[in-house]
């Protein structure tokens, strides 16, 4: 029997608008344009005969037959990409790979180019959206995670430090440890040469620089030391790199993990007076357990740029 169902784009499109709650988020997911979705939405609607969607076009909702419609397109969409992925093996095409915006922007991108140049016929996609762990809610092929003892954080932030419980269905051999985090106080060189900055009491009479993201940073720090942590009297940044920007500016004194600020530090643009200690945490890669060619290049590179990472000055005493 002939089947009799809407095209493609139409079930993508719905799918992933109800699935992530807005017209443009999806279009950047399906890179096309918001009026795109709109029409492919309005043709599935055409189709099934009632609408799907309701309310504002930005602030919209699902009708009943929407709420009905997703769960299972969502899981059909999902069967067919892990086929696929199934069947593919392949040393040539695209990965995609989440983690958080910062560790992209400060650490992943300056390296890719040796992957690049390694494998030019592989493209690897970033995604920078909070990963949480979890491989099919972001539709990737790896993420790269932070943990504390061997607990995934789900915080839903750049920097996620509340936990939830191990991944499930995710084999050892599929997860690979990269470094513990390490978090130090950074301040730019013409800023230190006005300060006394020799033990962290000396904080108390500077300007100490926070991120909205991970207000809990400096007293990360504080515990690890531990030493008694004056109040944080600095700006409040929207996001982590600008935080990293203001302290290369000059403008204060900024608590970030060593990973962020190691190519600043080592280039002599940021200083680390009393050095950096473990915070407890760690960063993972986790990757899906199909077999595939051009995942499994990409996970041994990142294993081996992993390994090649300088460890951090150690906290001065």
């Amino acid at each position: 029997m002939k089947r009799r169902l809407p095209p493609l784009n139409a079930l993508r499109s719905f799918e992933a608008a109800a699935r992530l709650g807005r017209m443009t988020t999806a279009a950047d997911e399906l890179s096309v344009t918001p009026g795109a979705i709109s029409r492919q939405v309005q043709l599935l609607e055409q189709h099934v005969g009632q609408p799907l969607f309701a309310g504002s076009k930005n602030k919209p909702h699902l009708t009943p037959a929407g709420k009905t419609l997703l769960p299972a397109l969502s899981a059909a969409l999902d069967s067919i990409e892990a086929i696929l992925q199934t069947v593919s093996d392949s040393a040539l095409g695209t990965i995609d790979v989440a983690c958080f915006s910062t560790f992209t922007v400060k650490w992943l991108i300056p390296r890719l180019f040796d992957f690049n140049a390694r494998h030019p016929g592989i493209e690897v996609r970033l995604r920078t959206s909070s990963p949480q762990g979890n491989l099919e809610r972001v539709r990737s092929d790896l993420v790269i995670d932070v943990e504390e003892d061997g607990v995934t954080s789900s915080e839903a932030s750049e920097e996620m430090l509340a936990t939830i419980g191990p991944k499930a269905g995710i084999d050892e051999a599929d997860t690979l440890a990269l470094f513990p985090e390490y978090l130090g106080p950074v301040i730019a060189p013409q800023l230190a040469d006005r300060l006394a900055l020799r033990t962290p009491a000396d904080l108390s009479a500077h300007t100490m620089l926070q991120s909205k993201t991970r207000l809990n940073a400096w007293q990360m720090w504080a515990n690890a030391q531990p030493c008694n942590l004056p109040v944080a009297n600095g700006t409040v940044f929207e996001h982590y790199f600008f935080t990293l920007q203001a302290a290369a500016a000059g403008l204060g004194i900024c608590v970030a993990p060593w990973h962020l600020v190691a190519d600043d530090v080592q280039a002599g643009r940021l200083l680390a007076p009393l050095g950096f200690c473990k915070s407890g945490y760690r960063y993972v890669a986790r990757r899906r357990p199909q077999r595939n060619q051009k995942l499994d290049l990409f996970f041994t590179w990142l294993q081996a740029q992993a390994s090649q990472f300088p460890s951090p000055p150690v906290l001065s005493r």
